[in-house]
């Protein structure tokens, strides 16, 4: 029987190695034991119960000779390596111990062969050496982790919300591009393996990390469903509230007798900027024709601005030559002004659902962005046949309250989308029809989304047109 010993203890350890174990697979980490209150120290209610015992159940962690786990305990350098050399040679070879064994040698502190199979595998070079007995700091923790297993096996699940939030200093505030490991910190963010100490994510890169957190890092890169979906709040960083018709105006410079068409913008941008709908103008012996030329100009003018939802002009005038141009909308009547603010509150909505739904981000470029917009204007809308002249349909306002509008309304309200994104863009009109001129990442663009919404699906030929392209479609 004694001469049989070896073989017997042979076979038991074969059965400890996972007998459909494959190469470089997630499919390795199985939980293989039931966890029984091994640890005296973790209870139901503890902060990281369920960390920890996926830890014992994964077969990484047996605890203390004393019986407990250390929820509280400080983890050395050298513990957090060995525990990422058994992760990275399960994953590799679906045994915990057999890549760091290659590197085991009599005499050897117990993290050597651990450090030494990392080093090899490319995860960790020399900055650890020397260092294996101290206290492991959550930043170095980081580092040991961060590249521990392939992209491919830890989805950047929370990469935008990381990336915005870190971006405008609201989040991870203690973490800076001086900060050690930066980019490894950021990943475990990304990746859901970390979640910070508390609402705002805060790091403390610098602290102990204890054993009870490192087993919630250790079990996160091991088991998808341990990972942490973020859910921090952004809106503050992207939402459009507060933002006014008149805020998204140029400011003009009054000039009371305005010629050339470049100075009767001026003077409309002045009006529109103070959230005013009237301008008082003044021409030496103003006769009705100069007057009407004079209101044909102003009309032609504010429509360049047809988000602001004025489409209509009335004139009173002096023989003294003084005349006021009063703006409103057509089919408004009296509501004018309710309506504009209605326009402003629905298009703000859209703004900030399309980023809270991340159909928009902060890494999208301005065409990127543009196109998501036009989209939403064609899917959300249906062009009304039956508008006459009067028809509140030639406004924002119908296309975001009633779902109905023609090219005015489309181009208005696509526009007021644009300006609530920073991104310049005016309107263009010929006899019968308006559009979109938009500059995107410094290039200028036609876009008519009217167009785009004319047939069963959306078209995107009329979506980002050079001139050219426009002229051939719509000549001016």
């Amino acid at each position: 029987m004694k001469k049989r010993l070896p073989l017997l203890l042979a076979l038991c350890l074969l059965l400890t190695v996972p007998a459909l174990a494959a190469e470089d697979s997630m499919d390795n980490f199985v939980r293989s034991k039931t966890y029984g209150q091994q640890f005296s120290d973790l209870t139901a209610d503890s902060v990281f119960y369920h960390n920890v015992s996926a830890l014992y159940e994964y077969g990484l962690s047996v605890g203390k000779t004393d019986g407990t786990f250390g929820l509280n305990d400080s983890l050395t350098v050298g513990q957090a390596v060995i525990f990422a050399g058994r992760i990275r040679s399960l994953y590799r070879t679906g045994d915990p111990e057999l890549g760091p064994a290659a590197y085991r040698t009599e005499g050897q502190a117990a993290a050597i062969p651990y450090l030494l199979y990392l080093q090899a595998e490319g995860i960790l070079g020399t900055e650890l050496d020397g260092q294996l007995t101290n206290a492991a700091t959550r930043a170095q923790m980081a580092h040991v982790l961060a590249n521990l297993l392939p992209a491919g096996a830890l989805p950047a699940i929370n990469s935008e919300l990381v990336t915005e939030g870190y971006a405008t200093r609201r989040f991870i505030t203690d973490v800076t591009e001086y900060t050690p490991y930066q980019q490894d910190i950021l990943t475990l963010y990304r990746t859901g393996v970390c979640a910070g100490v508390n609402a705002y994510g805060t790091f403390l890169p610098d602290s102990t990390i204890t054993r009870g957190a490192a087993a919630a890092m250790l079990t996160r890169l091991v088991d998808p469903a341990l990972r942490v979906t973020l859910d921090w709040d952004l809106s503050y960083a992207y939402s459009a509230k507060g933002t006014t018709l008149a805020s998204l105006v140029e400011p003009g410079t009054y000039i009371a007798s305005p010629t050339a068409e470049e100075e009767m913008d001026s003077d409309v941008r002045y009006m529109l900027s103070r959230g005013g709908n009237t301008l008082t103008l003044r021409y030496p012996s103003l006769s009705a024709v100069k007057a009407r030329q004079v209101m044909q100009q102003a009309l032609s003018t504010v429509k360049r601005y047809c988000e602001q939802g004025y489409n209509a002009v009335s004139c009173s005038y002096s023989l003294a030559g003084d005349m006021t141009l009063t703006f409103s909308a057509a089919g408004t009547g009296d509501r004018a002004q309710a309506y504009r603010t209605a326009a402003m509150e629905a298009a703000i909505e859209v703004h900030d659902q399309l980023w809270a739904d991340q159909q928009i981000t902060s890494g999208m470029t301005e065409l990127e962005k543009a196109r998501v917009y036009y989209t939403w204007v064609c899917e959300n809308t249906v062009y009304d046949y039956q508008a006459g002249d009067g028809s509140i349909s030639h406004t924002p306002y119908s296309l975001f309250a009633l779902g109905t509008a023609v090219c005015d309304g489309y181009t208005g309200a696509y526009n007021l989308l644009l300006k609530l994104e920073g991104i310049d863009c005016t309107a263009l009109s010929n006899s019968s029809h308006i559009w979109t001129v938009a500059t995107l990442d410094g290039t200028e663009y036609h876009i008519d989304t009217t167009w785009g919404d004319s047939g069963r699906a959306i078209s995107y030929n009329y979506f980002a047109m050079t001139e050219a392209q426009s002229r051939a479609e719509h000549p001016w």
